[in-house]
């Protein structure tokens, strides 16, 4: 019996299209003036920190801030930029300055698992916090109380096994009875040496039959 299911966020519940053009260039845009403004706070002061041991320089602000504009141009999954564009986005989102896309089918099928008691998480690249800003402000309103946790990065790369072990040593279930969700096949994958049940969205293509995962075009054709 199904008792949790994890659900990526990308290509998942929310379309590429916003992600890759509504947030990123958000981010991209206002990350220079932000980081300028609020560089003397403790949060922004903290993944400043970070960003220069992960490069293990001690670059100035200027040559940071081009660091971590390079890192959004090659798409890298670094923890610190994460985390700095979820503060940016929060600052979108509480201006009004976008919402966050959810599919209508994954908004409906997310609130009625919720309602039939199954534990639900989201596990994504995107920081903790921007996950929750994106359910939070979503155009259905707000979803984060369908949620019982978050997980991002700080738990390990999403196409590591041993992240799912570690998931399913948090949600203190067998892994059977867990369900991950994602469009990204080598996520699946590892999620699935972690003995985890496995779902394959592949919205706007046509189903492979014989595709390694169940493969779905939305959430309303899943079957736990």
């Amino acid at each position: 019996m199904i008792k949790a299911i994890v659900t990526d966020i990308e290509g998942t519940t929310s379309s590429l299209s916003f992600v890759k053009e509504v947030l990123f260039p958000y981010a991209r845009q206002h990350l220079p003036a932000f980081v300028t403004a609020h560089q003397h706070d403790a949060a922004v002061k903290a993944l400043l920190d970070d960003a220069r041991q992960t490069v293990a320089a001690d670059l100035d602000l200027p040559a940071l801030i081009n660091q971590f504009i390079e890192w959004i141009d090659t798409d890298q999954k670094i923890t610190a930029l994460k985390s700095l564009q979820g503060l940016i986005w929060e600052a979108g989102y509480q201006q009004g300055d976008f919402k966050g896309h959810i599919y209508d089918d994954a908004t409906r099928c997310l609130k009625a698992w919720h309602q039939q008691s199954l534990a639900l998480y989201v596990y994504s690249s995107g920081s903790v916090q921007a996950q929750k800003l994106l359910f939070g402000f979503s155009e259905a309103g707000d979803l984060t109380p369908l949620f019982s946790g978050y997980f991002d990065t700080h738990i390990g790369g999403k196409r590591e096994v041993a992240s799912y072990q570690n998931i399913i040593d948090a949600l203190q279930l067998p892994a059977e009875q867990i369900v991950f969700l994602s469009d990204i096949r080598e996520e699946l994958d590892a999620a699935r040496q972690a003995g985890l049940q496995t779902v394959w969205l592949v919205r706007d293509q046509a189903i492979d039959p014989q595709a390694e995962h169940q493969q779905v075009n939305d959430f309303d054709a899943i079957q736990l």
